[in-house]
């Protein structure tokens, strides 16, 4: 199994084009050792030439034209991109794909909840029906594994969890199985496993288990500190607030990932807050103490 990390930050990418906090600033102005990131996405291929999108993000055009594999190479209009697998109906996961139209009609795995989503509150389905037959819509059991078309090695494993909706959800305040998932990737050929969770905000015993008999391990590191918007003087809600787990302290996820032997653990959706963002804070350094990697754009896993 390939991996490839087409954007590793959270909604507004990093630098957030409105955001003047210390770690923008920084690198805007070169004064911080870090990576630029566009907002969250990754593709997964058995071959390195077919693959599944993950999540559609606004900064799609950027990240097709940095990832060679997904350009035009067989035919005049083409793509390495075969389907699109959303794990939630967030704007930053979704938009792209608009940017996507020219290459419609495109299959799209997603869960009934986010499908309602996207067909009421954001009904990108309803507005792509004018380019050549839109989004195809294959429909995601979030309690059944499901096969994709092409892709006869992988299977895909969705797993419920607990994370708020889109606000411009009609039921944001109303939780539903399946608003969001997280996503366990099985190679069939290397008898490798993903574990694939963007959005997690609460890790329990299904989870650990999951994770522990994953080889690969990629995890929602939106914020360090559960207080981290109100500590950068940017917002008022705590990570939990918007159904995001905390990384560093008592109940955060590095005290379930240290718990782990055999994954690889990475990190990925980096809020442009985030102090490990800097490779010289002590942050950046806990992790790597800890063996955990901070996702990048353009970082390749093959498993």
């Amino acid at each position: 199994m390939y991996i490839y990390v087409l954007g590793s930050a959270a909604g507004g990418g990093f630098p957030q084009w409105n955001c003047n906090c210390v770690n923008c600033s920084g690198v805007r102005h070169g004064t911080l050792n870090a990576k630029t990131r566009t907002q969250s996405s990754i593709a997964v291929s058995e071959n390195g030439i077919d693959w599944v999108l993950f999540n559609a993000s606004p900064d799609i055009r950027q990240q097709l034209f940095d990832f060679k594999a997904a350009q035009p190479a067989r035919a005049l209009r083409d793509t390495g991109i075969k389907s699109v697998v959303l794990m939630d109906s967030q704007v930053d996961h979704t938009t792209g794909l608009l940017t996507l139209r020219e290459g419609c009609p495109i299959d799209v795995w997603c869960t009934e909840m986010v499908h309602q989503d996207l067909t009421s509150g954001f009904p990108i389905f309803n507005m792509l029906k004018h380019w050549n037959g839109g989004l195809q819509h294959h429909q995601i059991n979030p309690h059944q594994s499901f096969k994709i078309k092409d892709f006869d090695q992988l299977e895909f494993i969705p797993l419920i969890i607990r994370s708020a909706a889109p606000p411009y959800s009609p039921h944001r305040n109303d939780p539903h199985d399946g608003d969001n998932i997280a996503m366990i990737i099985k190679d069939h050929k290397t008898q490798k496993q993903l574990f694939y969770a963007p959005g997690l905000g609460k890790i329990d015993d299904e989870v650990m288990a999951i994770m522990a008999a994953s080889d690969c391990v990629m995890i929602d590191g939106t914020l360090w500190s559960d207080h981290e918007m109100q500590e950068r003087g940017v917002g008022t809600k705590t990570g939990q607030d918007m159904g995001h787990l905390y990384i560093y302290g008592e109940g955060g996820s590095l005290s379930y990932l240290d718990q782990l032997d055999k994954p690889k653990k990475v990190y990925i959706h980096i809020n442009n807050t985030n102090p490990i963002l800097d490779e010289d804070s002590e942050q950046f350094a806990i992790l790597k103490k800890h063996e955990v990697e901070v996702a990048f754009d353009g970082m390749t896993i093959e498993l």
